[in-house]
C-alpha cells in the first residue's frame, strides 16, 4: 500500500476512535483507498500516527456502515460498488429528495433563496477544484433539505448522507456532468423561488435520476478500463 493517509490530528474533543474512523471513512468516500483494498491495521496506524487498538474499532465500525467487507482467513477490504447499491441508493433519494423540494417550494424563507442564489451562482462562475464541487453540492442539497422544516425527513437524509456521498463525487466528475448539475439546481431554485410545489419535486427527481444514469455510465467505464488492464496483464503473463 502506498503512503496515502495523512497523520490525524488529536486536538479534537472527539475520542481517538472516532477521529481514525472519520478519517478512514472520508478516505474511501473520496477514493483516496479504493474498493478491493485490503486494509492493514499496522500500516494504516503508522500512516495515520495512532495505534493499531483506535484503528481496529474503526474497521469494525466501517464494517457495520458497509464500507469495509471483513473476508475470512484474508481481512478486511474496501467494499466494492455494485450497480444494485447504486440502484437502492439512489431509489430512495429520488423520493426523499422530491418530497423536500415540494416542501420547500411552499416554506423556503427569503433569506434561504439569496444563500441559494449565491451557491448556484459561484458554482457557475468560477472555476473549482472536485472537493469544493462536492462541497457545494452537498450545501446546496443540505439547504433544500432545512428548507422543507420536515426535522424526520432531514435525519433519513442525514443518515444517507454518506452513501450519497460516496456517490457524489464520481459522478461530478464526470465530463460535462458539472455544467449540467448547476443548470439542474438552478431549475429546481427558480421553482422554490416561485413556490411551484409540482414542479420543485419533478425537477428534484429528475436531477437524481440523472445524477443516478451518469454513476451509472462511470461504473461501466470503470469496469471496462479495469477488465481491459486485466486482460493486458493476462497476455504480458503468457
Amino acid at each position: 500500500m502506498e503512503r496515502k493517509l495523512v497523520p490525524v490530528k488529536l486536538d479534537s474533543y472527539k475520542p481517538l476512535r472516532e477521529i481514525v474512523f472519520e478519517s478512514l471513512r472520508e478516505a474511501i468516500i473520496s477514493g483516496v483507498l479504493e474498493p478491493g483494498e485490503r486494509l492493514m491495521e499496522i500500516q494504516l496506524a503508522d500512516e495515520m500516527g495512532v495505534s493499531r487498538t483506535p484503528v481496529r474499532e474503526a474497521i469494525r465500525k466501517l464494517e457495520l456502515e458497509g464500507f469495509v467487507v471483513m473476508i475470512p482467513r484474508k481481512g478486511a477490504y474496501v467494499a466494492g460498488v455494485s450497480d444494485k447499491d447504486v440502484a437502492d441508493v439512489f431509489e430512495i433519494r429520488s423520493a426523499l429528495e422530491g418530497l423536500a423540494a415540494g416542501l420547500a417550494a411552499e416554506r423556503i424563507t427569503d433569506e434561504e433563496i439569496e444563500q441559494m442564489e449565491r451557491m448556484v451562482l459561484y458554482r457557475n462562475g468560477e472555476e473549482v477544484n472536485l472537493d469544493k464541487i462536492v462541497e457545494v453540492d452537498t450545501d446546496f442539497h443540505a439547504l433544500v433539505y432545512k428548507a422543507s422544516r420536515n426535522e424526520r425527513l432531514i435525519q433519513i437524509l442525514a443518515n444517507l448522507r454518506e452513501q450519497i456521498q460516496r456517490f457524489r463525487a464520481t459522478s461530478l466528475a464526470y465530463p460535462g456532468r458539472l455544467k449540467d448539475a448547476v443548470e439542474e439546481h438552478q431549475g429546481i431554485m427558480e421553482a422554490l423561488v416561485n413556490h411551484n410545489v409540482e414542479e420543485a419535486q419533478n425537477l428534484a427527481i429528475a436531477h437524481i435520476v440523472t445524477a443516478e444514469n451518469v454513476m451509472f455510465e462511470a461504473l461501466r467505464k470503470t469496469k471496462a478500463v479495469s477488465s481491459n488492464e486485466n486482460d493486458k496483464q493476462g497476455k504480458a503473463k503468457e
